[in-house]
């Protein structure tokens, strides 16, 4: 199995948008169910709490661009927390198409755009994106 990941294996999409069979595996990625979405119209196929900022990251970047580069810093410290939520995401990232499925209105400052970013081995900022396995 390859280590790398194609940006065209992790795709992001809004709670509110409707599933598509293009979307591959659809992980939800909030630690919070998105409001007024049915689980049958979320249709995701796993919740995966963990990879989420913690209530304390949400509240403080409250969707602030301001905060946007310090957001990714310390979300991609908290990420390194996880590391076991990490690697699934990325394990399944590697063996198909996923689908990072958030409810934030912005979507150019979010988790989500984050966790891409990490699972592709991009950083924008000064953090350092949870270790890998070898």
């Amino acid at each position: 199995m390859s280590t790398r990941i194609t940006a065209a294996n992790v795709r992001l999409k809004r709670a509110y948008e409707p599933a598509d069979a293009g979307d591959g595996t659809r992980v939800l990625i909030d630690r919070l169910w998105p409001r007024g979405v049915s689980k049958a119209a979320a249709a995701v196929d796993l919740w995966l709490k963990d990879v989420a900022p913690s209530t304390e990251l949400r509240k403080w970047f409250g969707h602030d661009p301001a905060r946007w580069a310090e957001f990714q810093d310390r979300y991609a410290q908290e990420l390194g927390q996880h590391p076991q939520a990490f690697e699934q995401l990325r394990d399944m990232a590697r063996a198909g198409r996923i689908t990072l499925v958030y409810a934030a209105r912005d979507e150019a400052h979010n988790d989500a755009v984050v966790l891409r970013q990490l699972l592709l081995g991009q950083t924008a900022t000064r953090a350092h994106p949870p270790a890998s396995r070898p």
